[in-house]
């Protein structure tokens, strides 16, 4: 008998979410030899070559100023970065070498999202976020969101603070680009607040065409029935709008424990969105069923055009193309 996800309201604790800043099953054994760049795009290996070559360095020893480092001029130019940043497309293996960066750094590290982390210093608060980080080696950073400049602000500033005492990160990006422009590392509202930051990252720009789509141009399946079309397993079965209307009740954070131990979620009557902040939010859950590869089977309108053309034309973009390029794979799982 099917669950239904507007029944679930999980309760995470601070511990929970500290133990839970690992790579997400997907990516449990993802390593650099198991990245497959695509021949057609040569950043795609040099971006995995120069992040294999970043972890395997050692860090030089934490010094004064922003990053470890000794603040001789106002120029970074030349000094030995302390974070390397991924931006590019979806689909172009980010996670999948964020993950590898991970499995390969020696020491105390931390793997999560944005979202994990600013939900981590709201349950902790930022000191208690510093106290809990203090002598990890490697922070890895998935999604990276500059579309916030208050929770922004609140990782730059973690990332100064553990940075001083030798912490080194890796980030990947999930620009705006309709509002910040794709390889840019913030927004123009508060680029001076974090312009120190973004300059002691290394940004690498990765190329390419969505893994996902490459071999298959198709659109998200749809079934007629769909609690007869749900696998066997832990499953649920929801209308659409019901799920879109329960993940306002429910914080993003909490979306990994929503949909853990899940098989697959059965979703009747699609419709596409009216409103953007349930597009976003829908968004987020569809990062963490991917996370967890949670099979979709749902009717009614596919759920990679669920985005109408106004809100495609807008800053959050990317957001949703990947949103689709995820419920495509998802959908098509057997």
């Amino acid at each position: 008998m099917p669950q239904h996800l507007v029944d679930r309201d999980p309760q995470v604790t601070p511990a929970q979410m500290a133990a839970a800043l690992v790579p997400p099953p997907q990516f449990a054994t993802a390593s650099f030899d198991s990245y497959r760049p695509d021949p057609d795009y040569p950043s795609q290996a040099a971006v995995r070559d120069a992040v294999a070559a970043f972890v395997a360095t050692r860090p030089e020893p934490a010094r004064r100023g922003l990053f470890g480092r000794r603040r001789s001029t106002d120029s970074t130019e030349g000094a030995a970065r302390s974070g390397v940043y991924l931006d590019g497309g979806f689909g172009v293996g980010k996670t999948h070498l964020l993950a590898a960066a991970y499995h390969a750094a020696s020491g105390r590290k931390t793997f999560g999202t944005f979202i994990e982390y600013t939900a981590l210093v709201g349950a902790l608060g930022f000191q208690g976020t510093i106290d809990l980080l203090r002598g990890t080696a490697l922070v890895c950073i998935d999604e990276f969101e500059l579309d916030d400049p208050g929770d922004t602000m609140v990782m730059t500033r973690l990332i100064k603070e553990l940075s001083e005492t030798g912490t080194r990160f890796a980030a990947t990006s999930n620009t705006p680009p309709g509002a910040l422009g794709e390889g840019r590392f913030a927004a123009q509202d508060f680029l001076r607040e974090i312009q120190a930051m973004s300059d002691r990252f290394e940004t690498m720009r990765i190329d390419g065409l969505d893994y996902r789509r490459r071999a298959v141009d198709e659109s998200a399946r749809v079934v007629d029935d769909v609690p007869a079309a749900l696998p066997e397993g832990s499953v649920t079965l929801d209308d659409f709008r019901a799920v879109v209307a329960h993940l306002a009740s429910v914080h993003p954070s909490k979306y990994v424990a929503l949909v853990e131990g899940l098989d697959a979620v059965g979703l009747t009557d699609v419709q596409p969105f009216t409103d953007q902040t349930d597009a976003l939010r829908w968004v987020a859950l569809v990062d963490r069923l991917y996370d967890a590869q949670v099979r979709i089977v749902a009717s009614g309108s596919p759920l990679d055009r669920v985005y109408p053309e106004v809100m495609l034309e807008g800053g959050y973009r990317k957001k949703y193309l990947r949103a689709a390029s995820r419920v495509v794979a998802l959908s098509r799982a057997s």
